[in-house]
C-alpha cells in the first residue's frame, strides 16, 4: 500500500501555543515547541507532551480523553474543537495554533474563566421543577420512549463551551445567556416531568434571552454533540412569540 509522501516526511509538528502567567507577563505570548509527530495522535496529545516532556508549567483542561467531558475544548487554528478529538493529521504540516476559547477571561495559558456560564445556566434552572411531588408511595415518574425523543438531543450537551465560542453575540453582548445554556432549558421545558417551562419563559423571553440570538447559526456548527443550540432558540422564539399572543387575548395571563 502506497505512503502519503507528505506523511513520510513528518518527523514533528510544530505547536504554536498561547500563553499567559499573570505572574511573568502582563500580556499574552505564544511559544513554540517542536512535538513528535504520531498518526494517531490529537491535538491533546501532543499538549500532554509538551507539559510531560518540555514545560510543565503549560495550563489546561481535560479529563476524559473521550469526547465526554467536554474539558478540553480550545480554539485550534481560529476554530473552537475538543482537543481529544482533534487529528493533528487532519492539520498538516503546521504550524498549528492552539488558543483559548474566544469569549472568555483567560486564568492562565489556555484555561478560561466560565463562571459567567455557570452563574446563566444556574438562572435557567436546568433541573426538574415539579408543582407538587408526588408521594414515594407512588413510585417512579415513568416516560414512554417518545416522551424521552422530545428531549433527548438537548440532553446531550457536555458543557464544553465550543458553542458559546462561535457565538458572534456572546462577545458582544455579555448579558446574552447564550447558546448552552438555552439548550439546556429546551431539554427541561420539553420533559413530561417538568412543571417550570413558564418560570424560564420568564427569564428567556426578554431580550439578553433568544431575542439577542441573531441566528448565525455557528453554534450548532461546532457542537461535538449535535446538540443544535440555534434550533433551541429557535423554538423558543416561536413559544416566546406564541405566549406573547396568548396574553393579549387572555389580559392578566402573564405580566
Amino acid at each position: 500500500m502506497a505512503t502519503d509522501p507528505m506523511e513520510e516526511a513528518v518527523d514533528t509538528v510544530t505547536l504554536k501555543v498561547f500563553r499567559y502567567r499573570p505572574e511573568k507577563e502582563e500580556e499574552p505570548v505564544y511559544e513554540t515547541f517542536e512535538v513528535p509527530y504520531q498518526k494517531d495522535w490529537m491535538v491533546l496529545d501532543a499538549l500532554n507532551h509538551v507539559k510531560d516532556q518540555l514545560d510543565g508549567s503549560l495550563s489546561y483542561r481535560w479529563s476524559c480523553r473521550m469526547g465526554v467531558c467536554g474539558s478540553c475544548g480550545m480554539s485550534v487554528n481560529g476554530e473552537p474543537v475538543l482537543t481529544c478529538a482533534t487529528y493533528i493529521e487532519e492539520l498538516l504540516p503546521g504550524p498549528i495554533r492552539v488558543d483559548p476559547l474566544r469569549g472568555f477571561p483567560v486564568i492562565r495559558d489556555l484555561v478560561g474563566d466560565l463562571g459567567d456560564f455557570m452563574e446563566k445556566l444556574t438562572r435557567v434552572k436546568p433541573w426538574i421543577l415539579r408543582e407538587e411531588e408526588e408521594s414515594r408511595e407512588a413510585g417512579a415518574t415513568l416516560q414512554t420512549p417518545g416522551q424521552v425523543e422530545e428531549y433527548r438531543q438537548y440532553s446531550m450537551c457536555i458543557n464544553c463551551m465550543l458553542c458559546y465560542a462561535a457565538c458572534p453575540i456572546y462577545e458582544l453582548e455579555p448579558g446574552f445567556i447564550g447558546p448552552a445554556a438555552i439548550a439546556l432549558a429546551q431539554r427541561y421545558n420539553l420533559d413530561s416531568r417538568d412543571d417550570g417551562a413558564e418560570e424560564r419563559m420568564e427569564i428567556l423571553s426578554r431580550k439578553e434571552g433568544v431575542w439577542d440570538c441573531t441566528l448565525v447559526g455557528e453554534c450548532s456548527v461546532v457542537c461535538p454533540k449535535d446538540v443544535d443550540p440555534a434550533g433551541a432558540i429557535q423554538r423558543y422564539k416561536v413559544a416566546a412569540t406564541m405566549d406573547w399572543f396568548r396574553s393579549l387575548l387572555t389580559p392578566g395571563r402573564r405580566g
